[in-house]
């Protein structure tokens, strides 16, 4: 992790009960090969990185200037630099979260939200990776993973290793014992 904020689950670990040693897990790198080739025979292209000022970098390199971009809020995002650059204005990149948040008219800012999932580029992240290459993630509103399937046309996934899991259903009982109990706490505490 680059950058820690307040929502990175090190910070929310003492408002919340959850097995962070059995859920956070480093594999190996066979496991991670593994994983890699699984999820790459299901049609998705996987840029491994040695840390986040890395997936940072792949990211700038993959957008071209002047790209539709949109990002799922998630906390990778938060602590590999992201927001940051977007923020500082480095990207040069069409965002459509700034104008989602810009508009008063509620109307109008729907639209946008609608066509966010449509952009160029969304960036987001997951909840859990089987070493079977299933990617799960889960959303309590669809702003991230209402641009999976088709809608986005191109999307790039910053997923730490900390996120694989042997299993389907593994992937699962992460989600349910472990990234729920946090969600929770980070949204009361935002």
């Amino acid at each position: 992790m680059s950058r820690a904020s307040q929502f990175s689950a090190v910070n929310l670990y003492k408002d919340v009960v959850v097995d962070a040693e059995s859920w956070n897990g480093i594999p190996t790198p066979d496991v991670i090969d593994i994983t890699c080739k699984a999820i790459e025979k299901r049609g998705t292209k996987v840029i491994p990185v040695a840390d986040g000022n890395e997936a940072l970098a792949v990211i700038e390199k993959l957008i071209p200037p002047g790209s539709e971009v949109m990002s799922g809020s998630s906390t990778i995002l938060i602590e590999i630099g992201l927001e940051y650059y977007i923020a500082g204005g480095y990207s040069g990149w069409n965002l459509l979260h700034a104008k989602i948040n810009a508009e008063d008219d509620s109307v109008k800012r729907a639209e946008i939200r609608r066509k966010s999932v449509t952009a160029d580029y969304f960036i987001s992240s997951a909840n859990a990776i089987a070493q079977s290459g299933e990617i799960v993630a889960c959303d309590a509103g669809g702003s991230r993973v209402g641009a999976w399937p088709y809608a986005a046309g191109h999307l790039i996934l910053v997923v730490g290793i900390n996120k694989i899991v042997p299993t389907l259903e593994d992937a699962l009982s992460r989600v349910r014992e472990y990234v729920f109990p946090l969600e929770n706490v980070r949204a009361m505490k935002a």
